[in-house]
């Protein structure tokens, strides 16, 4: 199976346009440096002052910039790999490529939509756009043929119960000090000088419903639910040094950080991150060269081993 060339054009459009991003980010310099601005809140904040972030808070600045070095050194290869694999006929390739594609469209959603206006402001939605439909058609062309992708038996109820937690997780996490915020009558602690929490946003009305459905199609015995799972879990792989690294770019620009702050979400994620590169792999073990023209598996309820 080969992958629409409408969506190795559109890869490439993602690969040159991220290059031109994240290196940008991290080496266009210049700029008065650090200062002090109030916010319409009243909150005083201290913006980055330098390079491409130079209108940012130091800790959306410095998280930009490890974000950039994790896309740079690692999403930008990766999507080159999988999508010369993927072209090949590659159904593995076919389907680290859609996750790869759902890294980037996070990445540059949240860039666009959350970091102040700046000079590479269309370049950002120019990568939103590309790695949406370049998604959009990848998702589409899999899906097709999921029943031959997945014809099982693969694991179900331990995969399910992992995408039923993270999605848990992942609103307690964000939606604990929103409410503790609202209860308090003043805005979230990272708001700083934005008008809105997109990380939020996307989270809780993309990814948590996203990530609940695959695991309810997983209970359902659909193959659905697998191609659903895997650009969840190629996601959560990345986020891991990603998050790493925009922490150690926090750190490193005097960010104050307590040490639960530092070792708590990368130690979560780390866990999150091996255990999604885990099902990945058991996955892409079962995962056909050539996909078949296959009705997914049988809806025999006596069948419990072919799930299970």
């Amino acid at each position: 199976m080969r992958i629409p060339r409408s969506v190795t054009w559109l890869a490439s459009i993602v690969v040159l346009l991220g290059i031109v991003a994240t290196c940008v980010g991290l080496f266009w310099g210049g700029g008065p440096g650090s200062s002090v601005y109030t916010s319409l809140r009243g909150e005083e904040v201290e913006i980055y002052g330098r390079g491409i972030y130079a209108h940012d808070s130091i800790f959306r600045a410095a998280g930009n910039r490890g974000t950039d070095v994790a896309t740079l050194a690692l999403g930008v290869p990766l999507l080159i790999i999988s999508t010369v694999l993927a072209r090949r006929g590659s159904a593995r390739a076919n389907l680290f490529l859609l996750g790869l594609l759902a890294y980037f469209l996070y990445v540059y959603a949240s860039v666009a939509l959350s970091s102040a206006y700046n000079g590479l402001f269309l370049v950002y939605v120019a990568l939103f756009a590309a790695s949406l439909f370049a998604f959009v058609q990848c998702f589409s062309s899999l899906h097709r043929r999921d029943g031959g992708l997945f014809p099982g038996p693969l694991p179900r109820r331990g995969i399910a119960a992992f995408m039923f937690f993270s999605g848990v997780a992942t609103v307690i996490i964000w939606l604990m000090p929103l409410i503790d915020a609202l209860a308090r009558g003043v805005p979230p602690d990272t708001l700083q000088h934005y008008t809105t929490m997109v990380t939020e946003v996307l989270d809780l009305g993309v990814i948590v419903p996203a990530v609940f459905i695959s695991g309810f199609y997983l209970v359902r015995r659909r193959p659905l639910g697998y191609l659903v799972a895997i650009p969840l879990l190629v996601l959560i792989a990345m986020l891991l040094p990603a998050i790493a690294l925009q922490t150690a770019f926090q750190v490193s620009a005097g960010v104050s950080l307590t040490p639960g702050e530092i070792i708590g979400p990368i130690a979560g994620f780390a866990i999150l991150g091996a255990l999604a590169l885990w099902i990945l792999a058991v996955i892409a073990r079962k995962v056909p060269k050539v996909p078949r023209d296959v009705e997914w598996m049988p809806r025999d309820r006596g069948d419990a081993s072919a799930g299970d």
